[in-house]
């Protein structure tokens, strides 16, 4: 796995090789792809962004994005929201846990999951050009919330009993 810095350095001279410009505020969210974890959505880049260089426009954001797409440099995640969330991490097919509740997205490490592909190629005649895959739950955190809550309206409901 490459490591941030050297993914930086990857990003920009790929996208110096096309003829881009990497002007501070691009640098800025490639920074954001390569090291933010949670999977951030456009406005948490745009935001990020903007306590380092306020003049920085949405526009920027979207068309660097949208470059990096069409490069296979990142990934555009569908966490059930009414907005993509981007894998700039790792931009290439691996497993991701999705909560319900709270939309955080966790990758995971599945090696099998090539070798999946290649076995429902083999048994369907199908080609595979891509995979992905998507394990939706509630994480630990919100189930944590779901009982005390629940807790909580139990306790209520007894107090109203007496």
């Amino acid at each position: 796995m490459e490591t941030q810095n050297n993914r930086l350095k990857t990003l920009a001279g790929k996208l110096r090789a096309r003829g881009q410009r990497l002007t501070p505020q691009r640098m800025a969210v490639l920074h954001v792809l390569v090291n933010d974890r949670e999977h951030p959505g456009i406005e948490t880049i745009y935001a990020s962004v903007r306590e380092d260089f306020p003049m920085i426009s949405l526009a920027t954001v979207y068309k660097t994005i949208n470059m990096l797409k069409e490069m296979g440099e990142v990934i555009e995640l569908d966490s059930g929201e009414d907005h993509s969330r981007y894998d700039g991490y790792k931009p290439y097919p691996h497993p991701h846990l999705i909560c319900t509740r709270c939309r955080s997205i966790i990758d995971i490490d599945a090696a099998d999951l090539e070798a999946l592909a290649q076995y429902v190629a083999h048994t369907t005649g199908y080609t595979v050009r891509s995979e992905r895959l998507d394990i939706f739950g509630i994480c630990p955190d919100c189930q944590k919330e779901i009982k005390t809550l629940s807790n909580h309206n139990s306790q209520k409901g007894e107090q109203h009993v007496k």
